[in-house]
């Protein structure tokens, strides 16, 4: 059986959110068993002072985790977040086993629908980067963001409360006028949760009529279909 490495603690609550949908889907496809899994917890504090301040040392940290997981003997790793994608290439080229890429495959699935211009909610690191933009554009689809002033907001209550496990009504009416303002100016055709906190926050399959894509349950399912090899058909699409 392969072993499954999660680069973890990017913020805590995701990644319990994690590994709660790897065992439900895993269990829903092989009942009676479990997958294996190890997860590296790191300090999502550091992480985003490394973000901020020196994106070399962000790499070298993502870097250390993932080789801790590859002498643990895992087969891949991923990292249960989206803002570290900031450095998955290079972080990619360096590591001695595969990563999964959270973005590769929301773009996967958003190509699957038919998909021409989504909307990008998450931290202000991950709204104003260009990995979304660049996966997303090698396969024809435009990706907006809010504007400036919206993200500011979005990315303080992110860092301010999601973070934390605090997940606040307000907050929630927040994003529903965040992307009801994008619907209404972008003409996009869905939303992409680029944030691992924020399914935890919205609960939903909509907003204001526009689908989801949420970033963990693909994530996810990317990580189960690496596991099951094979026996992942299915996992493909749903």
């Amino acid at each position: 059986m392969a072993i499954a490495g999660l680069v973890g603690g990017l913020g805590p609550e995701s990644t319990v959110d994690y590994y709660r949908r790897i065992l439900e889907l895993w269990q829903a496809m092989r009942p009676g068993t479990l997958p294996a899994l190890v997860i590296d917890s790191l300090d999502v504090h550091r992480g985003i002072e490394l973000v901020r301040t020196d994106r070399d040392g962000l790499l070298r940290y993502l870097h250390a985790s993932v080789e801790r997981l590859a002498r643990a003997g895992c087969d891949f790793a991923a990292m249960a977040a989206n803002t570290p994608h900031l450095v998955f290439d290079q972080l990619a080229a360096r590591a001695s086993i595969p990563l999964v890429s959270i973005v590769a495959a929301c773009a996967e699935e958003a190509r699957s629908r038919g998909l021409r211009r989504v909307g990008l909610l998450g931290t202000g690191f991950t709204m104003e980067a260009g990995f979304y933009p660049d996966v997303f554009g090698r396969m024809g689809i435009e990706v907006r963001v809010p504007g400036a002033a919206a993200r500011a907001w979005l990315h303080e209550r992110y860092l301010g409360e999601l973070l934390g496990g605090v997940f606040r009504d307000e907050t929630r009416d927040g994003v529903h006028r965040l992307v009801d303002e994008l619907l209404h100016t972008d003409a996009i055709e869905a939303v992409v949760l680029a944030g691992t906190e924020l399914p935890l926050l919205v609960r939903n399959d909509t907003i204001a009529g526009l689908p989801l894509l949420d970033t963990t349950a693909l994530h996810v399912r990317a990580i189960v279909s690496r596991l099951l090899g094979p026996l992942s058909g299915s996992l493909q699409r749903g």
